[in-house]
Order: C-alpha cells, then structure tokens, then sequence
C-alpha cells in the first residue's frame, strides 16, 4: 500500500463515520460485525465514531448517507459495494458526491486478469473492469486476499463547507479483506492523520440495581469527573440483569488516560460498593469463576426453570473444569425428589416454587456431588403456569456453602418481568450475583 500524500490542509481525524453497504445487512440473516471491528481501530487511535449506518444497494439512499456523512465528520469509512456487479455503487456514488471522474487504472485490471489467471485458471470476465476504476484523486490500497482495492480520497472540494475538507476510506466488505487493509491504514496513514490523542475506555458492571437508581447516585461524580484535567465521558447502559457504566478518558498521553479512569473507577466503587462485580469488562460468571478457582471450591447446580443455563454460563469460561464438578435439570418433582432428595412432602406443603424446595436442591445436589458449593434454581418462567400467589416471574434461588462458611446457606424469592428467556436469564444471573456476594474477593 503506497501511503497517501498528506492533504494540502491537514484536517486532523478526530470523528469518524462508518458506512456499512449491503443490502444483504438490512435482513435477519447477516450481522454488520465490520463496523464493530473499525470502531475499535479507530478508537485505539483517539477517533471517536460518532455514527454509523447500514445502507442497501440502493444508489439515491447511498448517496443521501455519503453526502450526510461526508457533510459532518473528517473521516468516512465505507466498507462493501466494491465488487463487479451492477448493485455495486459505493465507487460511483462517492465518487460523484466528491464531483471526483472514474478512470480505470490499468495496473488494477493488470493485477486482476493475472489473479484469474493464477487462482481460476481461467480469462477474467469484463465486468470485473469495474474494480478498477478509481475516482480521480484517489489513493489505490492493495488487496492481497482479494479482487476489489481499497482506496484512499482526500478532498478539500467544499464538501464540508469549506472547513478543510476530510477523508473518505473505501474498504472492501469481507472481513478476511477488511481486516488486514485496516490494520495496515492504522498501523500508518491514519495515526499519521490522527488527532494526537488516545481514547480508553472502561466498563463497569453493576449488578443488584436499577438504572435510573445507579444514574442518581452517578450524577455527583459526573459534575465532579468534568472539572478534572482530563474530564471522563460517561455512558450509562441497562443490560438484562446488570447495568453497565462505560468511562472515556482521551489524552496525548496513554499513562494519564489510563490514570483518570482508574481514579474515576475508585469513585465508582466508593459510591456503588459490592454492587460492582466487574471494572474490567468481565462477565458475571467469568467473576465467579475467578472466586471459585481462587478458593480451590468446587460446584454443582441442581436447576429446574433455568434448564441447564446456569452450567452452560459457568462452562462457557475457559478453564471451568477447574471448579464445575456438575449439573442437574430436575424439571419435575419426581426428578428433585429422586435425584436430589427433596421430600415429596415439602413440594406438597409448600410448593414446587418455594424457597425451602430451592434450599432443599442446593442441599441436595451439594451432598450427593460431594462439592464445596451447590445451588437451586426453581421457578415459573412462563408463560404459562403462573397464579395469584405465585405469577409468572416467581424463582426461587438457594446456595449452599460449607457449614464452615459464616453464611452457609442463603435461598430468596425473587419476581423477574419479561419473557420466558427474559426471566430464564435473570434467574441465572441472581444465582451467580448471589454467590459472587458470598464469596468476596480473595
């Protein structure tokens, strides 16, 4: 790749806007992850992405979010449309929101007759010329995994109402080709053109509140947080079962960004206490995890409503057969009373649904595995199986710890809102809080 001349007024790269083309993306069946891929390249660099969007093969809805794109930051990035076919505009439009003329680079049709060549063993089709035009101006970015070059436009033509002009990037869309083109431009031009400073950012998980509860008791330390020399950026997220507190801190220096957020982490954690279970972005059960392993416990769950899904969170991490030992799915009452020994007589009394049938399956499924810790999940997940006493929601929750453990039991009854998988997932989660409270940090 031939890096690109700097522009005769340097606009430095502060903002950037992601284009992702496709019509293919705008259905059930395909995930824009390049976007995902660019937004963490450019933040390494201080770019800040302040938009992104999917547009279809469709050229006047191209060419309506090219021009918008264009209009309002310094960097644009339009990743797909550079193939062959004739629903393959992102050259075309751009080039003529940028009033660039198309020419066709003869090195690029050279390139690509000796690909088919070598890789189809046979002619390249005609239409295949059309990956190597190249709007006037622009910068040819090779392609080595594939057929369509990137390219690299630079204007300063008013497209921006005269405030210097920007950059506009064409990548191609499969990941395997975008990927290493990016990672070139970020490792050259692009820092080069960059702002000169450097974004982190950090995620905090809270578990056990609300939203608007975690916003009020935020609010001081955003007042506080603008005041510093490197005032933090706060974005306040509500995930199911967890809110999520994401901090931004930008400095020339990496050491002082890094510093901020770990000052601002510390008021956080004054503020919200055991609340937070992560400062590093790690899962809830990724947490517990760690807390297991670090004691040497061992665990086995015993779940009704959940279906297994308790197991599978804790199994996802990588090395959890360190402390899983076991799961059991006792759906039925039959399945509690004979594979963990809950009384007949207590479901009965008190109800499948219950908070002694929960503690009872702890106790159970932590005896007969013969584990350190053991937990019961039982409940109504819906949406069907729900009453007056006992609605749709209804979970109770047990863990059972070793009798040496101040807290050797601990069983509550919680409601959860939502859908069948909604509550399924809420359950799981104030299982792992649960314990992950029982077990504070090594």
């Amino acid at each position: 790749m031939t890096a690109p001349a700097p522009a005769s007024v340097h606009v430095p790269l502060a903002r950037a806007a992601i284009l992702a083309v496709g019509s293919e993306m705008l259905t059930a069946s395909k995930i824009d992850t390049n976007s995902l891929f660019i937004t963490g390249e450019l933040n390494a660099l201080g770019i800040d992405v302040v938009f992104k969007s999917v547009v279809g093969d469709d050229r006047d809805e191209l060419t309506a979010a090219v021009r918008a794109a264009v209009a309002r930051v310094p960097l644009v990035i339009c990743c797909g449309g550079l193939g062959p076919t004739d629903d393959d505009l992102t050259r075309e439009v751009v080039a003529e929101v940028l009033g660039r003329a198309l020419h066709e680079d003869p090195t690029i049709t050279e390139r690509l007759r000796a690909r088919f060549q070598t890789r189809f063993k046979r002619e390249m089709p005609e239409i295949n010329r059309r990956q190597a035009m190249v709007p006037e101006g622009a910068v040819v970015l090779e392609n080595p995994t594939g057929s369509a070059p990137g390219l690299w436009i630079d204007h300063q033509d008013g497209a921006r109402g005269g405030d210097g002009g920007g950059t506009v990037l064409l990548l191609p869309g499969p990941p395997r080709e975008l990927k290493p083109m990016m990672a070139a431009l970020v490792a050259g031009p692009l820092r080069a053109r960059a702002a000169g400073v450097v974004l982190l950012r950090q995620v905090i998980k809270v578990a056990g509140r609300i939203e608007s509860e975690v916003e009020e008791q935020m609010r001081p330390l955003y007042a506080r947080w603008r005041e510093w020399p490197v005032p933090i950026e706060p974005t306040i997220l509500a995930a199911l079962g967890q809110i999520e507190l994401h901090l931004s801190a930008r400095h020339a220096s990496a050491d002082v960004a890094a510093a901020t957020l770990r000052d601002a982490t510390t008021d956080v954690l004054a503020v919200l206490g055991a609340d937070v279970f992560s400062t590093d972005g790690s899962s809830l059960e990724a947490v517990v995890g760690q807390r297991l392993a670090e004691r040497g416990l061992t665990i086995a769950l015993a779940e009704s409503c959940t279906g297994g899904l308790l197991a599978s969170r804790l199994t996802d991490v990588p090395g959890s057969s360190r402390y899983v030992e076991r799961g059991v799915v006792t759906y039925s009452n039959r399945a509690k009373t004979e594979l963990l020994g809950v009384p007949e007589a207590m479901i009965a009394a008190h109800g499948a649904v219950s908070e002694p049938v929960a503690e009872a399956m702890a106790a159970g499924v932590r005896a007969r595995a013969s584990v350190d810790v053991g937990i019961g999940v039982t409940g109504i997940a819906g949406p069907d199986g729900g009453s007056a006493e006992k609605p749709v929601g209804t979970v109770a929750i047990a863990v059972a710890l070793p009798e040496s453990s101040p807290e050797a039991r601990q069983v509550r009854l919680f409601r959860f809102a939502g859908e069948r998988e909604q509550v399924k997932f809420q359950a799981s989660q104030a299982a792992l809080d649960m314990l992950r409270r029982l077990l504070p940090p090594a």
